[in-house]
């Protein structure tokens, strides 16, 4: 078996180098400990490189990364890669920005309790000058207030649910989603920014890009309620800090409570020296629950990407992320997936690569077809990636389709990748749930109900008794244990996918095809 080398350059919890560790097909290699001088000669056999901020991913360190395909950031920030440095060589860099989701939330309400009950301050004089004076401290209530939330993704829409339980009135403004996904959860949506100026307090959770540097600067502020509180917990520069400064100053921001600065660290910073803010250094991701999610997910999402299977939260694609719905970057991830699954179970030259779409997600199906190429590709291409991955597929002479699928299957949104080879097509189709829940929902006309990940052993038979009990024995038989067993059946037969611990080896699978009903049986490891 061969093995792809990742390279862990920084440190990370511990249970995402026991996930390096453990698998078998990777050569696991720990350089956080050495000097960066000395990271570059190791860098030199990696495949994939998890950093963290301690590693810049510059010219020097992808000059000497000559075989690198991938490389994770393993937090939210990525100021430290060199993008265009990587998208010129072909290199993939992702980031892993949901994992600190919790963390990030819990922050931002701490802030907004602190804000009104000046908590800080209270803290301070009793315990630092030792002083009783209640007094001094009347603070406000959270209940009745209106919060408005810029930014209804992964940690806007939770902080907007936690404040309704404070029974809050809660709006938010975010031009990338459909109202719906607020409406559903009893949150006010609006287009109009000016109702989101109105609130008494607000909070804003967006990425940083040009849209949204100083979204709230002395325009916007001289606009808001006297005494509003602002709260920011998401990227330095938001808001302008100099109009900040100036209406804390003034009253006319009554607090704020800061996480995050325009230039870190901010020892020096104007904010400090005011008596109505309160501040923490950049914490949003300091809990050890977020730092071990953070860990796993990108061990996880390493080995993914030196597998070529997907590459979860990609920075440099041809699509820009930040500019396309949260709900279609799953879709995305889950296409890639079915087309490699497809690709492996059939192990022969691909002729054709379809892809069709059904409910909103349909909007998307040039990107969808690109990121199913990589994946089929993937399957018998080192250097496939999304730049050029449509250029290699021409080459093979592999013919491209796309379509639009009417809305009747009783998914909201569903993807079909069919791929057409010397041996025949195999289609299989997925939907996104909730939390981005990917599920493959049938496979050649089976239906199912599956996580596109894990060894994978696809069984189609005559649908006779007695084959999961012949199945069940002779894995057990040769100590591969059963994670899971999911059969659909047909007219005349049936498929089973099986879920296995260990990797299958070819005279397993010789085995499971001279069972008397087996029809076909193949292999994939996602």
């Amino acid at each position: 078996m061969s093995k792809h080398t990742i390279v862990v350059c920084d440190h990370i919890h511990e249970d995402g180098l026991n996930i390096l560790q453990t698998t078998e097909d990777i050569n696991y290699v720990y350089a956080a400990d050495i000097d960066k001088t000395a990271l570059l000669d190791v860098i030199k056999d990696a495949d994939v490189a998890i950093t963290r901020s301690s590693t810049d991913v510059d010219e020097k360190f992808l000059n000497a990364a000559v075989n690198l395909k991938a490389v994770i950031r393993a937090g939210v920030g990525y100021d430290n890669v060199d993008m265009e440095g990587c998208s010129k060589r072909g290199i993939i860099a992702m980031n892993v920005p949901t994992a600190n989701t919790i963390a990030a939330v819990e922050l931002t309400m701490a802030h907004m309790l602190s804000c009104m009950r000046k908590f800080p301050y209270a803290h301070n004089q009793l315990k630092q000058d030792r002083i009783w004076k209640r007094e001094d401290w009347y603070g406000n209530e959270l209940y009745g207030k209106k919060l408005g939330v810029i930014g209804f993704g992964n940690i806007g829409h939770r902080v907007a649910l936690r404040a309704k339980s404070f029974e809050m009135d809660v709006v938010t403004y975010d031009p990338y989603i459909p109202s719906t996904k607020a409406t559903d959860l009893g949150i006010t949506y609006t287009k109009n920014f000016e109702d989101i100026l109105a609130c008494d307090i607000i909070t804003i959770h967006t990425p940083k890009n040009q849209e949204t540097i100083d979204m709230i600067g002395e325009e916007e502020i001289a606009k808001m309620k006297d005494g509003v509180i602002l709260i920011n917990c998401a990227r330095g520069g938001l808001y302008n800090e100099e109009a900040l400064v100036n209406n804390l100053k003034n009253g006319k921001i009554a607090m704020a409570g800061i996480d995050v600065f325009k230039k870190e660290p901010a020892t020096n910073h104007p904010l400090l020296d005011l008596d109505n803010v309160t501040v923490t250094a950049h914490l949003g991701a300091n809990t050890k629950e977020s730092q071990k999610k953070i860990a796993i997910q990108a061990a996880q999402n390493a080995i993914e990407s030196a597998r070529g299977i997907a590459y979860p939260n990609a920075l440099n694609l041809p699509i820009d992320e930040s500019k396309i719905p949260s709900f279609v970057k799953p879709y995305i991830e889950l296409t890639q997936k079915m087309a490699f699954l497809s690709a492996q179970s059939d192990k022969s030259a691909i002729r054709s690569i379809s892809v069709c779409a059904q409910g909103e997600i349909k909007e998307y199906l040039e990107s969808l077809s690109t990121f199913a190429t990589v994946g089929a590709l993937s399957v018998t291409s080192e250097d496939v990636n999304y730049v050029n991955a449509t250029f290699l597929a021409e080459e093979k002479g592999i013919k491209f389709d796309t379509c639009e699928i009417a809305h009747n299957s009783g998914y909201s949104n569903k993807v079909t990748v069919k791929i057409t080879t010397e041996k025949g097509v195999n289609t299989i189709s997925g939907t996104v749930f909730d939390d981005s829940v990917q599920r493959i929902v049938d496979i050649n006309g089976f239906a199912f109900d599956i996580a596109p990940k894990g060894n994978m052993i696809l069984l189609r038979n005559s649908d006779v008794p007695g084959v999961i009990g012949e199945v069940g024995k002779i894995l057990g038989d040769n100590n591969i244990n059963i994670a899971d067993f999911r059969l659909s059946r047909g007219k005349d037969s049936a498929l089973a996918v099986i879920l296995v611990d260990n990797n299958m080896s070819h005279d397993m699978l010789k085995k499971l095809e001279n069972i008397e009903a087996a029809i076909s049986v193949s292999y994939a490891e996602i």
